[in-house]
């Protein structure tokens, strides 16, 4: 169910706050056309842009501007769209502001509501929303290609084209019903069916895999520094942060907890965490509680960084298999290279920092690649595509079950796939949807 939006007629700052040399005001509502008339005389032929001097309800001019409309349904949101490119002054904004404000009809506009408003007349379709929802947060280049390939609805299509190939076993099976007393007709209409939702199960199944990888672009690639204490771990995350993120000093024992830094690379955002050095139990449970804090946390990592120094031993070793290991210490003169496969660096000298970005960069680019062109890319989609497996092979189960069992199955598995793009049950969702916008989108 598509949710009505009130008939007011909104307006917002679509542009940044503060000084600026442009700011663009957006309004968007039955009345947006007449907001233009009261401002500038007139309104200007749609899409087409006009310079106007905007004047007050008392005649005083409040700004020259550019000013476009749009008229319903071919806007953004499906609804008449006014917008005035005013010189972005604070002053001017909040003027204008106020002689919209006290007209009848008109009012602020709520966090994400020239969107919503947007899905509302099927501009947008829930995962495009999502994925505007990300292009705006976007801080790397992966980011923004995952959230642009949402934003454009090529992902809609994918799950549209899921819910069509659902649709046709449905039809084939209703028809095997339909014609029950022609054996001929049901047995080949149901040998058509089963290949097609095995071939769809397989689908689905390959973009939950692929899901896995998108998961580290949308929150950031997880590389977690484990190792002894004083091996170096906490002068690494700084060196590699570029900034002091963690606390260096000789005593054991120092960092109790997980520090985390976030930087990009190679357009990627990374979330870099340093641990509590690992070794036999201390008897201090503060420490050891850190210690268990960077199991879990070099458990859980995307990438493991283990690191070892030639002038400390240690009987623990990694909580699993590290996918790089650095040698620090390299500018000691004591016996190096233990581990042939390690990359030997000083967080001193800075020798081989060069060589260790290079390998974390190769690293981190290896564990995405190709993860833009995820489909399932949220909680919620992950979460309806799961629910689709499993009655989808529900059906495959139970080849010999009446065939009333296995069309609701399938009634039921295209409702969750259409529930994914916002078609049919999704008002639950809106709310928290819509909340991660900011005021003017």
């Amino acid at each position: 169910m598509i949710p009505q939006v009130r008939p007011d007629t909104i307006f917002a700052l679509s542009s940044g706050h503060g000084r600026a040399g442009i700011a663009v005001v957006r309004l968007s509502g039955p009345l947006a056309g007449q907001a233009l008339i009261d401002l500038t005389g007139s309104i200007p032929p749609a899409r087409h842009a006009a310079l106007r001097m905007l004047r007050g309800a008392d005649g005083s001019v409040i700004d020259e501007a550019m000013v476009l409309f749009f008229a319903e349904p071919n806007s953004v949101t499906g609804e008449d769209v006014a917008e005035l490119h005013v010189h972005g002054s604070t002053a001017v904004v909040e003027r204008l502001f106020g002689e919209l404000g006290i007209k009848p009809g008109f009012r602020f506009a709520e966090a994400g509501e020239f969107t919503h408003r947007a899905f509302a007349n099927r501009k947008l379709d829930l995962v495009e929303v999502e994925g505007l929802v990300d292009l705006l947060s976007a801080t790397g280049e992966a980011q923004r290609k995952l959230a642009m390939r949402q934003f454009l609805g090529e992902a809609s299509e994918v799950y549209n084209a899921w819910r069509l190939a659902v649709i046709s076993a449905l039809s084939l099976f209703e028809a095997s019903i339909d014609f029950s007393d022609e054996d001929d007709v049901a047995v080949k209409a149901q040998n058509a069916a089963w290949p097609r939702i095995r071939n769809l199960v397989s689908e689905l199944e390959a973009a939950l895999v692929q899901s896995e990888k998108f998961g580290a672009i949308r929150s950031g690639l997880r590389v977690v520094i484990a190792g002894a204490p004083n091996v170096g771990k906490s002068s690494l995350l700084n060196i590699l942060a570029g900034r002091e993120a963690a606390i260096v000093s000789p005593v054991a024992g120092t960092t109790r907890d997980v520090v985390e830094s976030h930087l990009q690379m190679a357009g990627l955002p990374i979330v870099l965490a340093d641990t509590a050095g690992l070794r036999d139990a201390s008897g201090d449970a503060i420490e050891d509680e850190g210690m268990a804090r960077a199991k879990a946390a070099a458990g859980s990592a995307d990438i493991l960084i283990w690191v070892v120094a030639p002038d400390v031993s240690s009987q623990v070793g990694p909580p699993r298999a590290p996918d790089l290991i650095v040698e620090n210490k390299a500018d000691l003169e004591l016996i190096r290279n233990r581990n042939e496969s390690a990359i030997a660096v000083s967080t001193r000298t800075g020798v081989g920092i060069d060589d260790l970005y290079r390998a974390l960069q190769k690293l981190a680019e290896q564990k995405t690649s190709g993860a833009e062109q995820a489909v399932v890319v949220r909680q919620r989609h992950i979460l309806a595509v799961r629910k689709s497996i499993r009655l989808l092979n529900n059906c495959l189960a139970q080849p010999q079950r009446a065939m009333e069992l296995t069309t609701e199955d399938l009634r039921q598995t295209a409702r969750v796939l259409s529930s994914i793009t916002g078609h049919v049950d999704v008002e639950d969702l809106l709310g928290n949807i819509f909340s991660e916008f900011c005021i003017g989108k």
